[in-house]
């Protein structure tokens, strides 16, 4: 009921937010007479902070279209590769059509990004996927909103996740061999446990870990987030946050975390910190600072484009990471996804490098909460385990921002090289009119680059569809279906 009423709310409040977004540009435009009428420039700033507090944020894009690297420009093509019910993988492909360029970047390690699925986009890391494009293949995971995923394409659960992330490792595996795994913040648990599960069962893993801010260890230093997991039960939250999605959506009737309660939970944390920023924002379009607005803009258009989660997974999480401690205690049990249950075991993994990222002022995921996985991986000799603490850096800093790019890619960067083997041969299909990080082709990357521009909604392309792995016996039916669509003779591997 109450996601319903704020749907009703929020639709009740859209005319209102466009009129206020009319008004500012009336009292804010120099071409318009009332500009020049006393207080416009506040008036227009009041109208425009309106609309802002009340429009509606929509899933923000990537935009990533070209990146500068080692002097030289490089157009990035971004695309879908895999489309699961609840998760996209994203390939940022690279181009360029000089010749010393494109022979680095042939050779450059292939990373897989995992995003958090924690309340926001995958887009909340664009600042470290346009990092990492300098000098990395770049996959991410995208997580869709569960709202959006109808009940036909049946559950998602913690073990879905998982599945999901070993599913991924196998697709780019397969047309690379060797990959590096880096996860943020939320996905660093699944993450190690579906590592874990490739080694135990003697299957290829990624050679690298890289692990930023994550609850690996939830017990060790607790914050505000940590605390509140722990000091209610499961059935607080089932009874409290958990909500059918409205008849308006294609998810209608699925159980999910509403977005809009995440997002009221991210502010509360830091209401005073909120309540300065857009305090400031408004002296800021009072004084003419574009500069600065633009800048507030920026972040808002993330910070508040929020999705829904589905509740099994949440509770899920809940209970196994940040109550029950599974990983850190060795009883963690996993469904895979032919439904057979199997046990992490994090010393299992050898042959793995491991780097583990933390904040010094991280009040999301406390010192020591991620540096618990080197006590976790014993199969890891020392030797290839790094841990870094990025001093004046809280929990954003370390993947995103000055101290990101400053501080920790570089550490990151030289890591991922070390593990690098030496390159190998693949095949490819090949494109003849471009030149990519794949292979050489005949074209120009400029031609890239045009065509980028002239379609914005290029990142939106399927190159491929692949069935999900298997999840529940609700969604055995839609997953075959989906497979009988897209076998592996069917694929062309790239």
């Amino acid at each position: 009921m109450l996601y319903q009423l704020y749907e009703t709310q929020r639709g009740l409040m859209e005319p209102f937010a466009e009129f206020a977004k009319a008004s500012s540009r009336l009292f804010g435009n120099n071409q318009s007479p009332f500009s020049y009428q006393p207080a416009s420039h506040r008036l227009a700033a009041s109208f425009d902070l309106i609309y802002r507090l009340y429009k509606d944020y929509e899933k923000p894009e990537f935009g990533i279209r070209a990146i500068e690297s080692e002097g030289q420009e490089i157009a990035i093509d971004e695309r879908v590769e895999l489309d699961l019910p609840f998760c996209q993988l994203r390939r940022f492909k690279r181009f360029t059509d000089d010749p010393v360029t494109l022979e680095r970047i042939k050779k450059e390690p292939v990373v897989l990004i995992v995003a958090p699925l924690s309340g926001h986009y995958a887009t909340l890391l664009r600042d470290t996927v346009q990092t990492m494009l300098q000098h990395h293949k770049v996959y991410i995971t995208d997580w869709k909103n569960a709202r959006m995923v109808p009940l036909s394409d049946g559950e998602f659960h913690l073990h879905d996740y998982i599945n999901y992330v070993q599913h991924f490792i196998h697709h780019i595996q397969a047309a690379y061999g060797d990959i590096h795994i880096m996860s943020v913040c939320q996905p660093t648990v699944p993450v190690l446990a579906a590592v874990s599960l490739l080694a135990s069962r003697g299957e290829p893993t990624p050679i690298s870990m890289v692990m930023m801010g994550g609850p690996i260890d939830a017990r060790k230093s607790p914050t505000s987030v940590n605390n509140l997991a722990t000091n209610k039960s499961i059935d607080w939250f089932e009874n409290n946050v958990i909500y059918r999605v409205p008849p308006n959506f294609p998810g209608s009737g699925r159980r999910v975390y509403p977005g809009f309660l995440q997002h009221t939970g991210f502010v509360a944390m830091n209401p005073d910190r909120h309540f300065k920023s857009h305090l400031d924002y408004f002296n800021d379009l009072v004084k003419g600072n574009d500069f600065s607005a633009d800048a507030h803009r920026k972040f808002y258009d993330e910070y508040n484009a929020v999705l829904d989660m589905d509740a099994d997974y949440y509770l899920e999480t809940i209970q196994a990471v940040f109550q029950d401690f599974s990983l850190v205690k060795g009883t963690w049990d996993v469904k895979n996804a032919h439904g057979q249950v199997e046990r992490v075991k994090p010393q299992d993994i050898k042959g793995v490098g491991l780097l583990t990222v933390e904040g010094e002022l991280d009040d999301i995921s406390g010192l020591g909460q991620t540096r618990a996985a080197h006590g976790l991986c014993k199969g890891i000799p020392e030797s290839d385990k790094i841990h870094l603490e990025v001093k004046g850096a809280g929990h954003y800093g370390i993947f995103s921002g000055r101290r990101w790019r400053d501080m920790v890619y570089p550490t990151v960067k030289a890591f991922l090289e070390k593990r690098q083997p030496l390159a190998k041969k693949h095949l490819f299909v090949a494109e003849p009119s471009l030149m990519s990080d794949d292979h050489v082709g005949a074209g120009h990357a400029q031609s890239v680059l045009s065509k980028l521009a002239k379609k914005p909604d290029a990142a939106s392309r399927t190159t491929a569809k692949k069935a999900a792995p298997s999840r529940t016996a609700k969604s055995a039916r839609p997953a075959a279906k989906r497979a009988s669509k897209s076998t592996p003779s069917a694929r062309k591997s790239r």
